[in-house]
Formats: C-alpha cells, sequence, structure tokens
C-alpha cells in the first residue's frame, strides 16, 4: 500500500472560488443588451430619490453614507440572486419618520430598521414564512400589492407609498419635501419651464415609444414573421435598446445644473465622515412601536409574499446607520433590467456619487426636476400594479379590489389585509356544504334515493322510475297526470259517471 500514489484532492479555498466564479458568471450575464440594464438600473429612482431626499432635508440623514452603503447592498444583490432586485427604503417607516410629529430621529430610524429585520429573520429561519406563503390567498396578497401601486405612501406628509398616485401628482402640481406636515400640491405646475408640464410629457411620450409596454418583443418570438412584420420588429428591437430611462434621468440632472448654477460653487468633494450611531433602549422602543409595527405587514406582504408568488427574487433588510432598507423589483424590470448586472451598475453609480460628491449630492437632488421623477415613478407603480393581472376568477377580483380599496381608503396595508382574509373565508364559507352536520339537514333535503328519479344519462330525456314510483303507492298520482294530459291535447269530455269530478281523473 506505500507505494500507491495518493490520490489528487482539490483545496477546499480553490472549492469555493470556483463556485463564486461561477456565480458571478451566472448572476451577471447579460440577458438583454448592455444598454437595457443600464436603463433598468435607473428605473427605481423615481422612488428612490423622493424618500431619500425628504429623509436628508427632514430627519438629516447622513447622505453620503446612505449612498455608499445602498451601493454595497446593490452589488451584493446583484451578485448574490442574479435579479434586478432594488434596494429600497422601507416605505413606512420613511413616511412616519418625516409626517408624524415628533419625527424620528436617524436612531430611532436605524432601530425600527434594524426590528423589523429582526422579525423578518425570525420568521425566516423558523419556517413560518413559508407556513405563510402557503396558506395566505393569492387574491389577498394580490389586493395589498395593487393597493401599494397605486396608493401614496410618500407623499411626504401623507400616509401612502409613491407610486402611480404619486406620480400624477408629481407631474401636475409643484412639491415641496421639505414640508413635514404636508406636501404642497395645490400649486398647478406651469406649462413651460425647466420643470414644466411640457418637459414631463414629451419625456412620458419619449418613455412610452422606446419601452411600449415593458414586455419587448418577446410575444412574437414564436411567430412567422412576414416582411412586413420584420420590419415593424427590427423597429421594436431598435428602439428596446434605446436606454431610455437612462436617457431621461442624466437629462434631469443636466437640467439640475442649468435651474440652479450655485451648484458648481456648494459642490464639495469627498465622502462625509463615519461615526458610529449611538441606539439606546428607548430608541428601539419607539422605533418598534411607531416605526416597524406599520412595516412589518407591508414588507412581508408586498416583498416576501409576492416576490414569492411572482419569482422575482427574495428580500433583503437592513438597517444601518441611516435607513432601513428592502427590495422588490418594478421600474428596474420595466424599463429592461433582467439580471443581475443592473442593481450591479446602479451600485457602482452610487458609490461614485458617495465617494466623490458627499452630503453635498443633496443640493444636486433638490434641483432635480420632479416631473422627470413622476415619470419615472408612474412606470414604477404601474409595473407593479400589472402583477394583479392573473386573477383567474371574478371571485379572485372581487378579493383582490376590496382589499386594495380598503387598503388605499384607510392608507393601510394590514387593515387591506384583514379585510380581504375575512372576505375570503366568508366567499368559502358561503359555497361550503354542510350536509354532513345532522343540525343543518331538512326534511326535504332530497336523499341518494330521491335523486334517482331523473336518470341523465339517457339522450332521450328525463324518465320517471315507474318503479319507484310504485313502490311509493302513487299510482294514482300518476295516473291522474297522464288522465289530464290527455284530456287537454284531445279537447274532449271523456265518458264518466255524473260524479266524476270525485274521481280527480278529468274535470273539464
Amino acid at each position: 500500500m506505500s507505494g500507491d500514489s495518493p490520490e489528487p484532492t482539490t483545496p477546499l479555498l480553490h472549492h469555493h472560488i470556483d463556485g463564486w466564479r461561477h456565480r458571478l458568471a451566472t448572476s451577471l450575464r447579460l440577458k438583454t443588451t448592455l444598454f437595457s440594464e443600464l436603463s433598468g438600473a435607473v428605473g427605481d429612482l423615481g422612488t428612490y430619490i423622493p424618500i431619500v431626499l425628504a429623509l436628508t432635508l427632514v430627519s438629516h440623514l447622513d447622505l453620503s453614507t446612505t449612498l455608499i452603503f445602498t451601493a454595497f447592498y446593490n452589488i451584493a444583490t446583484g451578485v448574490l440572486f442574479g435579479t434586478p432586485m432594488p434596494v429600497q427604503p422601507m416605505k413606512s417607516i420613511a413616511a412616519v419618520a418625516v409626517s408624524e410629529t415628533p419625527h424620528l430621529t436617524v436612531s430611532q430610524i436605524a432601530a425600527a430598521g434594524i426590528s423589523t429585520a429582526a422579525v423578518l429573520f425570525f420568521l425566516g429561519v423558523t419556517g413560518l414564512m413559508s407556513i405563510l406563503y402557503r396558506f395566505l390567498p393569492l387574491p389577498v396578497v394580490r389586493g395589498v400589492q395593487l393597493s401599494q401601486a397605486i396608493i401614496n405612501v410618500m407623499e411626504v406628509g401623507n400616509y401612502g407609498l409613491a407610486f402611480a398616485f404619486s406620480a400624477i401628482k408629481y407631474i401636475r402640481y409643484n412639491q415641496d419635501f421639505t414640508k413635514t406636515t404636508a406636501t404642497k400640491t395645490t400649486d398647478p405646475r406651469p406649462w413651460l419651464g425647466l420643470d414644466g408640464l411640457v418637459l414631463a410629457l414629451v419625456c412620458l411620450l419619449f418613455l412610452i415609444l422606446a419601452t411600449g409596454d415593458g414586455s419587448g418583443n418577446e410575444s412574437d418570438a414564436h411567430l412567422v414573421l412576414t416582411t412586413r412584420r420584420r420590419r415593424v420588429q427590427r423597429r421594436l428591437r431598435i428602439l428596446s435598446s434605446v436606454p431610455s430611462a437612462l436617457i431621461v434621468f442624466l437629462l434631469g440632472l443636466i437640467l439640475c445644473f442649468i435651474r440652479d448654477p450655485t451648484i458648481f460653487s456648494d459642490i464639495k468633494l469627498g465622502p462625509s465622515r463615519f461615526h458610529v450611531l449611538k441606539i439606546t433602549w428607548d430608541d428601539f422602543k419607539v422605533g418598534f412601536v411607531r416605526g416597524a409595527v406599520p412595516q412589518i405587514p407591508l414588507s412581508v406582504l408586498n416583498s416576501v409574499i409576492a416576490c414569492r408568488f411572482d419569482e422575482l427574487g427574495r428580500l433583503l433588510v437592513w438597517g444601518h446607520a441611516s435607513v432601513p432598507w428592502g427590495g422588490r423589483a418594478g421600474g428596474q424590470y420595466r424599463f429592461g433590467g433582467r439580471s443581475g448586472l443592473s442593481v450591479v451598475f446602479l451600485g457602482l453609480g452610487k458609490l461614485v456619487l458617495g465617494l466623490l460628491f458627499g452630503n453635498s449630492f443633496v443640493r444636486i437632488l433638490s434641483s432635480f426636476p420632479v416631473g422627470i421623477l413622476g415619470v419615472l415613478l408612474l412606470f414604477a407603480g404601474i409595473e407593479l400594479a400589472m402583477a394583479s393581472r392573473d386573477m383567474n376568477s371574478k371571485e379572485e377580483s372581487f378579493v383582490m379590489l376590496v382589499c386594495a380599496a380598503v387598503s388605499l381608503t384607510g392608507s393601510s396595508a394590514a387593515l387591506g389585509f384583514g379585510c380581504g382574509i375575512v372576505l375570503y373565508l366568508v366567499l368559502k364559507l358561503r359555497e361550503m356544504d354542510f350536509s354532513g352536520f345532522p343540525f343543518f339537514r331538512t326534511k326535504s333535503e332530497p336523499t341518494a334515493e330521491d335523486e334517482s328519479l331523473i336518470n341523465p344519462n339517457e339522450d332521450s330525456g328525463l324518465h320517471l322510475n315507474i318503479d319507484y314510483w310504485m313502490s311509493r303507492n302513487s299510482y294514482l298520482y300518476l295516473l291522474d297526470i297522464v288522465s289530464n294530459t290527455t284530456c287537454y291535447v284531445s279537447n274532449t269530455v271523456l265518458d264518466m259517471p255524473s260524479d266524476s269530478s270525485d274521481t280527480g281523473l278529468c274535470k273539464m
């Protein structure tokens, strides 16, 4: 045995390196074009910028730290999951932080994010999240998802999510994100100007022409195309390859400096100084009650369960020194992002901006045309709402719409979820068969013997089981039916005794 050569072994480190190399190659592989991934990278900035800007101006958020940390998170999600899953602020926590008085401090905001992450972590490691996914009705989940797509949470001072309704308000009215109790939405946006309605409508038209309904050319891939249709498809492929969202976002950045040239003098290069955030036990109590409690149902339903139904990704949540973050794909997928490369591009962009401009970048964001943000936000909200189109029956659509309506009216995903569950159970209770319970059985309830009266298997029609009726002493009743029918058809009077009316055979 000593003369045998030892079997070659692969070092454990090399095995892990090969595994990560394979993961990188898989996650960052282009599924569309490079320009489509770049365009998808900025697809959700219509949600990101208003929330981060409001938190920076109202809650004194460290923008430099936020950009750098979220950049790392973007890169990590792109590599780990290989799907366009954004890292977005937790909307309910952010809304409470800037709209309710007293405002949440940065320490309380971080405590709320850590508390939410701890609850989701517990649900995940114990398997309770899988149980929720298995038993929660899809119409209820879609109802909450639909309400979050069209309700307005991050309209600073209004409790709701910044999606389709917010997008329309961003486009039509002037906004002031420094307001802490109510966003100024009463002044109509002027038609002309560097942040006018004409500019927003032109950007909207450009995005529609470039992206269409967001499905690309996948629906016609299996069809045999004519020459004319091939020309149309070629034009659509060219339009889809245009990084439309990226162009619109870069246009907004350029307009920032044109609208306010003093930005050049206010910019200071370099990141802000990092510091350790001190979180006390009181911060955890306030952050959990005011921030985490309204956020947890929204994260569970809209970011975890809905993502599992859609199979668009998973949930990643962190609480760090600036603001808690979660993620769910919407605008990024809508504008062409199909792989983890799109969020990696976004992370690299945030990292450069955070390291280069630091906190002075808030001067640029504060001058960004809000109408353009509204256009980007509109597409993200519509893409999220379109996930509810998979309802297969009127009953499912009914539950979904009631759940969405309650969530919109009460501005609470938890309230809409509860009403949706109750409605779903009532509808199922209505269809239950209670014949097995003696309490619900009535005397007129047909038995199996009664059901044998009608034989639906005969092609000639419905036939009476004569033997059954004979056994029940109903011969006279049958004779009465036949006699009356004969009298009606022939319209003649049978030869009967004078007292034939008492026989019950035929009476004219």
